[in-house]
């Protein structure tokens, strides 16, 4: 069977413009990038952002933009990256706040599932049991049974609905004890008065208290983690006094609008993986205390679906909703 020149020119005609955009799709990113992040500059959540800002600009040969939009928990940040184009130029610094927001505000301006693409995680950072250096607690134990003869003693937290606030109502609900938490605006001044005692205790991030635990001012009673930390390794878990809780280990990864193309996830998904096994940026991390968690599309989203579902039952059962 014959074929015309008019058929021949149009096939030629498609499979140029199919090169065109397969060309397209795979030159990414041809521009900057933009990285919002929920919470002030110098807090947790914005250090993993400055941290691959250049190891990342270097890899794709872009800027890339830090824009801090700090207020409501994260929420005015997840609402600029869930209105953005899924095309991979906008993403969300997000924070394990994310997952838990759905149990704390009942009306999003967005759908958690629906309106974003996880894309990867990054790492995570320990939640850790504090008290003051001259607290009358030595153990966990010492503390849970102070709290059954005196019900409510005060958690410090960085603010309502954070790791610290639900880790506290783990423990609380699962040994039984009423805790009340304070919520501060930010974990500076929540460990500030968990350092004086005028709270009994602060379950906080470790990467925000490492420096105060190392040089005296907080002491740490546990890891409420499923091991312990390099970085504090005479401190024991709570899992080791038969107290131990879920993980509720804050984390921090990038996350894009709903329908971002697969392949360019994907290549941001694994040019994150591979400068995170170089060993400056490991070393950065872990020195904060920090946990590689290096997880791609498919894990990080099932960790943030778990995570969802379980902050709102213990949301619901502790009466944790914002204020």
């Amino acid at each position: 069977m014959s074929i015309s020149r008019r058929h021949l020119a149009a096939a030629g005609a498609a499979l140029a413009m199919g090169g065109g955009a397969a060309r397209a799709q795979t030159a990414w990113p041809d521009r900057g990038v933009r990285v919002v992040v929920g919470f002030p500059a110098g807090g947790p959540t914005d250090f993993p952002a400055r941290l691959l800002q250049d190891p990342l600009q270097q890899l794709w040969g872009q800027p890339m933009v830090i824009e801090n939009r700090a207020g409501a928990s994260s929420v005015l940040a997840s609402e600029v990256v869930a209105k953005a184009a899924p095309d991979g130029y906008t993403m969300l610094m997000g924070a394990s706040v994310h997952a838990s927001n759905p149990a704390v505000y009942p009306r999003l301006p967005y759908d958690t599932l629906r309106d974003f693409t996880p894309i990867v995680a990054i790492y995570g950072s320990p939640t850790v049991l504090f008290v003051a250096p001259d607290s009358p607690f030595r153990t966990p134990a010492d503390l849970v049974a102070e709290l059954r003869r005196n019900p409510g003693l005060t958690n410090a937290t960085s603010g309502n609905g954070a790791s610290g606030h639900f880790a506290a109502a783990m423990f609380a609900l699962q040994h039984k004890v009423e805790i009340t938490s304070v919520a501060y605006r930010g974990a500076a001044p929540a460990f500030q008065d968990a350092m004086t005692g005028r709270v009994a205790m602060s379950f906080g991030t470790l990467s925000g208290a490492l420096a105060l635990a190392r040089d005296g001012k907080l002491r740490a009673l546990a890891i409420c983690a499923p091991n312990r930390v390099p970085v504090l390794p005479d401190v024991p878990t709570l899992a080791e006094f038969n107290l131990g809780i879920p993980d509720t280990s804050p984390w921090y990864g990038y996350i894009g609008p709903a329908n971002m193309p697969p392949a360019v996830v994907n290549k941001i998904a694994t040019d994150v993986q591979a400068v995170l096994r170089r060993p400056d940026i490991a070393r950065r991390i872990t020195e904060t205390g920090g946990v590689i968690l290096a997880e791609g599309p498919e894990v990080f989203a099932q960790r943030i679906r778990h995570e969802m579902a379980e902050t709102a039952q213990v949301a619901r059962a502790a009466g944790i909703r914002s204020e």
